[in-house]
């Protein structure tokens, strides 16, 4: 779940598409921007391919599943459902629910990642487009 959270917050990635990433999607490489470890990502969904381009915080996690599960390429990062881990995790710690009333869900994470690329000075262009 650990893993799962930090991917998610570092990825910008919507619950259903982190559901149908498979290993051979995700590769490791040096940002030439910023000289950096990243992950880029390949999303399969309804309208095509789209690319990603995570923040450094997304490697160690991504090769922390790859180091326990020993996949295969075709094998998904995420097999389970962790949506019912994820609320018990958020209830045992009184945090279902935000000060202004909103349930959280996996889906926060992909609006925390938007916030923290804006607050980091990202072009709101290039994070649409990401």
């Amino acid at each position: 779940m650990h893993d799962l959270n930090l991917f998610m917050a570092n990825t910008g990635l919507r619950p259903d598409e982190a559901k149908r990433l498979q290993y051979r999607d995700v590769s490791i490489v040096n940002d030439e921007a910023t000289d950096e470890m990243i992950l880029e990502i390949e999303v399969r969904g309804k309208r095509g391919t789209g690319y990603y381009k995570s923040m450094t915080g997304a490697v160690l996690p991504f090769q922390r599943l790859k180091e326990r599960n020993n996949p295969n390429p075709i094998d998904p990062i995420f097999p389970y459902g962790h949506k019912k881990v994820f609320n018990r995790m958020l209830e045992a710690e009184d945090l279902k629910i935000d000060r202004k009333g909103k349930r959280h869900t996996l889906y926060s994470f992909w609006h925390g990642y938007i916030s923290i690329r804006l607050l980091k000075g990202a072009n709101i262009y290039q994070i649409a487009k990401n």
